[in-house]
């Protein structure tokens, strides 16, 4: 009830979000105890799913990333389709997400900042020609490496990798609806990667409102903490 006040006396509401929001789709996030990080594999997640690695061990790369990465069949939860909702209600100024299943725009969300990045789109490396995430697992070779039809070339996802830069233009895009946000909801993200977690510094607005359904080290900054399912809270608030 307490959200759902401060929602209507909001007009410049941003959410920001984090694998917590995806979970509820049935898309593992990287530290819980199912998450990507305790996966066996021959070399840690965090390593597999880095620059460096992807250079050097493609066919590894590829077999992890389309195996634990990919959810071409997730649908959106409650909580995207509040969010979305928000948005047509014109209070939801921005979503800004950690997430890269492409599910806030599958629910009909049009301002999203994608701060790591999309498996929905590809890019090849040698000719730059575009991919959706279907041609691309499409033209995958005999090694499972998805290759250009045009010129041969590796396609490479365009998600941000460990050792790989955010994009500028989305960070300051996300940076910009903070810093103007009278609400700022900040829901399944343990605030623990940077510079991601950092944006939450920009925010001088009314209402600050945690949602996760275990604590950070920011909730004694927020207005309102609340431990619980993200899609069930939103919808609540939201309905």
């Amino acid at each position: 009830m307490e959200l759902k006040e401060m929602i209507q006396q909001s007009n410049r509401i941003v959410f920001f979000g984090g694998a917590g929001v995806s979970t509820e789709s049935g898309i593992p996030d990287f530290r819980s105890d199912n998450g990507l990080y305790k996966k066996k594999y021959p070399y840690p997640a965090e390593i597999m799913v880095s620059h460096s690695f992807f250079v050097q061990n493609p066919e590894a790369f590829f077999d992890f990333y389309f195996n634990q990465m990919v959810y071409p069949d997730a649908m959106p939860n409650e909580a995207h389709k509040a969010l979305a909702r928000l948005e047509k209600q014109g209070k939801c100024k921005a979503v800004i997400t950690q997430n890269i299943d492409g599910l806030h725009q599958k629910a009909g969300s049009k301002n999203v900042f994608e701060l790591h990045g999309t498996t929905l789109k590809n890019t090849c490396m040698h000719c730059h020609a575009h991919y959706s995430l279907e041609q691309t697992m499409e033209n995958r070779d005999s090694k499972g490496i998805p290759r250009c039809s045009r010129c041969g070339g590796i396609i490479k996802p365009d998600v941000v990798l460990y050792e790989e830069g955010l994009d500028q233009k989305v960070l300051y895009g996300a940076v910009q609806a903070i810093e103007q946000a009278d609400l700022l909801i900040i829901g399944g993200t343990s605030l623990v990667v940077y510079p991601a977690a950092g944006l939450i510094d920009y925010f001088h607005g009314k209402y600050l409102v945690l949602i996760n359904k275990s604590t950070t080290n920011r909730d004694g900054m927020a207005n309102l903490v609340i431990h619980d399912s993200i899609g069930e809270v939103l919808k609540a608030a939201v309905d």
